[in-house]
C-alpha cells in the first residue's frame, strides 16, 4: 500500500504560501491507518512512555500507546491542561505557539519517544524535548508521520529521527 497516496495537499492553509499536508485521507482508510501505526510501532517497543504533541497527532499517539501498552503523556497548547504544569514558547513555520506539560506525568528516568504528525522547522519537537528534559526524563527519539525535508527540521534535533513519509 502506498501511504503517500493517502496524504492530501492543501495549498495556502492555514496561511497563504503554506502547503498543508492533510492526513485526513490516511485516517479515513482503515488499512492505511493500520499500516501507519504498525510500521511506526516497530520503532517504539523500547519506549517507556509515548509523549504526544497537540493536536492532530493524538490520533496516532493514542493508537500507538494502546498497541504497545505504554503510558501516554500529553504535551498540549497553552491553557488546555488543568493541573500543575511547566510551559515553553516556540516558533512555527508560520508563527509562534506554546506548549505545556503536567509535572506529575511520570517519574524521572523514563525513556521517552516524542511523537508528532509533522516535522517542519523542528520548533514544536524541540519545545517538547525541552519540557521533557526539565522533568528529568530521557528523550530517546522523535517519530513523525510526515517530514518536510526542505525545511531542515531534522538538523535542529539531536536525537534519532523516524519519519514515515518524507517530502
Amino acid at each position: 500500500m502506498n501511504l503517500d497516496a493517502c496524504i492530501r495537499d492543501i495549498p495556502d492553509f492555514p496561511r497563504p504560501g503554506i502547503l498543508f499536508k492533510d492526513i485526513t485521507p490516511l485516517l479515513q482508510d482503515p488499512e492505511a491507518f493500520q499500516l501507519a501505526i504498525d510500521t511506526m510501532a516497530t520503532n517504539l517497543e523500547w519506549a517507556d512512555v509515548i509523549v504526544w504533541l497537540d493536536a492532530r497527532w493524538f490520533l496516532f499517539a493514542s493508537a500507538l500507546a494502546y498497541k504497545l501498552k505504554k503510558p501516554l503523556v500529553i504535551v498540549r497548547k497553552s491553557w488546555k491542561l488543568p493541573f500543575k504544569k511547566i510551559g515553553i514558547d516556540y516558533g512555527l513555520e508560520y508563527g509562534k505557539s506554546s506548549f505545556e506539560l503536567n509535572i506529575d506525568a511520570f517519574e524521572s528516568g523514563k525513556q521517552v519517544a516524542i511523537i508528532d504528525d509533522l516535522l517542519a522547522t523542528g520548533g514544536s519537537a524541540q519545545a517538547a524535548i525541552s519540557l521533557v528534559k526539565q522533568l528529568w526524563w530521557e528523550v530517546h527519539s522523535c517519530h513523525f508521520v510526515i517530514e518536510l525535508e526542505w525545511l531542515w527540521g531534522r538538523e535542529k534535533l539531536d536525537w534519532e529521527i523516524f519519519s514515515l513519509l518524507k517530502y
